[in-house]
């Protein structure tokens, strides 16, 4: 059904755990590709061991890199991107898949809810700690109480799991590696679904992962992806998610063009002249 495309670097128990639950969880079967970062933990073995198809780099070249490359390797119509530190809950794809349908356009791009153990002041996540890390999960408590869980539909789709149509990567081309090792490049890669038209960046409520928050980020030398992005769009992110994508806000419809106003122009001004 979907080509799910995982970068990982060295994080073989989360990752064992996120392939297991893609497997175990899901409503319908998907392709798994994984692009390896080193690898030198055992990921390499168990994936063969498993059978799991990847794309592998020596180094970690980030994510906008890997995630092209292991999108050479899909076969399916809907690429999804989804974290190696993420639990996929009971039937979580089928909401996703439904929602494509009732759609009917192939611009779209759809993201599910996560529930996150620390709360970062996202109004689009769900904050119940049902384990930090790994060793601390609890499981079966998580899939207990996720039935009772309901979340609306929001806007604003940018960050993982996501999923668009194999007809939408092929027009933006993928992630812009320019913003390796991939700091903001969700923004940009929404952006640029943007200035193709689409108009349908939905959070499902009822499609819910867990993630544990385990960021890799501190071991990478980031690119300054704020800069970039305000630098090639002309307009700063903060701006998009408000104006354009209307993050955190009800999901009602398709997103119109961003109205006449004050404040966009402002923003614009600052963004032209950054």
């Amino acid at each position: 059904m979907f080509s799910i495309l995982i970068p990982s670097w060295n994080s073989l128990a989360y990752l064992k755990c996120c392939i297991l639950s893609i497997q175990k969880n899901s409503f319908f079967t998907h392709e798994i590709i994984v692009h390896v970062n080193d690898g030198s933990d055992g990921t390499l073995e168990w994936l063969n061991e498993m059978g799991i198809v990847y794309t592998h780099s020596p180094e970690n070249i980030g994510i906008c890199k890997a995630m092209n490359l292991a999108f050479e390797k899909s076969t399916k119509d809907y690429i999804m991107y989804m974290n190696d530190d993420m639990y996929c809950t009971h039937h979580w794809d089928k909401p996703l898949y439904d929602m494509i349908q009732s759609l009917g356009d192939e611009l779209f791009m759809l993201s599910s809810t996560m529930i996150e153990p620390t709360d970062t002041n996202n109004p689009c996540v769900i904050v119940k700690n049902y384990g930090q890390d790994i060793l601390a999960f609890k499981e079966d408590l998580l899939q207990q109480e996720v039935a009772t869980m309901s979340f609306l539909n929001w806007n604003g789709s940018t960050w993982p799991p996501n999923v668009v149509s194999r007809s939408s990567w092929e027009r933006i081309k993928g992630f812009s590696e320019e913003f390796s090792p991939g700091m903001s490049s969700d923004d940009d890669f929404s952006m640029k679904m943007w200035q193709i038209g689409c108009r349908h960046f939905i959070g499902i409520g009822d499609s819910l992962v867990y993630h544990f928050q385990c960021k890799s980020t501190g071991r990478i030398v980031k690119n300054n992806g704020r800069k970039q992005f305000v630098a090639k769009w002309k307009i700063y992110q903060s701006a998009f998610h408000h104006y354009y994508i209307k993050r955190g806000s009800k999901y009602v419809g398709k997103l119109s063009e961003p109205a006449f106003s004050l404040g966009l122009i402002i923003q614009k001004i600052r963004g032209r002249f950054f």
